[in-house]
């Protein structure tokens, strides 16, 4: 199969999964993913790469299932901040 298509699943052995993305950002949102790295660079003290920033801010962070209703406007505004995710079609 093409990995465009059906990316590459490897599992790890610490019972978690990988799987390569090529994600297309606006710059704006590759600026705040930065900020984030500084942040946890900063509570970790060491170097974090954008990709271990975007991995804990989608861990540490609870996801809006996506078939379920948003109960209020908070619930909108967490899933407002993440940073935008566009295709290329």
């Amino acid at each position: 199969m093409n990995d465009r298509v059906t990316p590459a699943v490897h599992a790890l052995p610490d019972g978690e999964a990988e799987i390569s993305l090529v994600v297309r950002l606006p710059w704006e949102d590759v600026a705040r993913l930065g900020q984030e790295a500084g942040r946890l660079a900063a509570q970790t003290q060491r170097p974090v790469t954008l990709d271990e920033a975007v991995s804990h801010r989608l861990r540490s962070r609870p996801a809006a299932a996506a078939h379920a209703k948003p109960a209020d406007q908070s619930a909108t505004a967490a899933v407002s901040a993440l940073p935008r995710i566009t295709g290329t079609g």
